[in-house]
């Protein structure tokens, strides 16, 4: 019972009516004064967290689009490397395959020269074997004859009846 009787804790009305007015007279200062800037505070504190969040979504998707662009380049840059790479190759073979035909041409062309060469030496050394069978011929047949033919007209004639009998093209 103690406790009953006690003014804290049944107190009177005087106490609980300023109480109440206190309360409401704090309540309405703290309205006035504190509840708008704390609240357009919260507010603004909210509106930045949220333009953030979309800066940092916008930012996420251009991120993305810039990555998808870099790969995009990248694939771009690789194809024209693959082609200047080809390129290259195409050109090098081109210019392999030309310079072994200007070789194959060259070779032929100085084969053909040699050709040329030969046959003109064997014709060279036909023609002196002729005039030497020739002369042999009539210094063997006159000695042998024991005449001389007295006329050089008759010689050649001679000569080159024998000569046309003689196949020096076997060889």
């Amino acid at each position: 019972m103690l406790l009953l009787s006690n003014s804290l804790v049944s107190p009177g009305f005087g106490t609980i009516f300023w109480s109440v007015l206190i309360f409401i007279s704090f309540l309405l200062i703290l309205s006035k004064f504190a509840w708008k800037p704390i609240l357009s505070a919260v507010k603004a504190r909210d509106e930045m967290i949220k333009s953030s969040l979309e800066s940092a979504e916008r930012a996420r998707e251009d991120m993305l689009k810039l990555q998808s662009d870099n790969e995009a380049i990248l694939r771009k840059a690789r194809e024209e490397r693959e082609n200047i790479l080809k390129d290259a190759r195409d050109i090098r073979d081109k210019l392999i395959s030309e310079a072994k035909g200007k070789a194959s041409e060259e070779a032929e062309k100085l084969i053909e020269k040699a050709r040329l060469g030969i046959e003109t030496e064997k014709r060279k050394a036909l023609s002196e074997i002729h005039e030497q069978v020739a002369t042999l011929s009539v210094d063997i047949a006159s000695k042998l004859l024991g005449q001389q033919l007295k006329q050089t007209g008759e010689q050649e004639k001679l000569i080159d009846n024998y000569l046309k009998e003689i196949d020096f093209n076997k060889n």
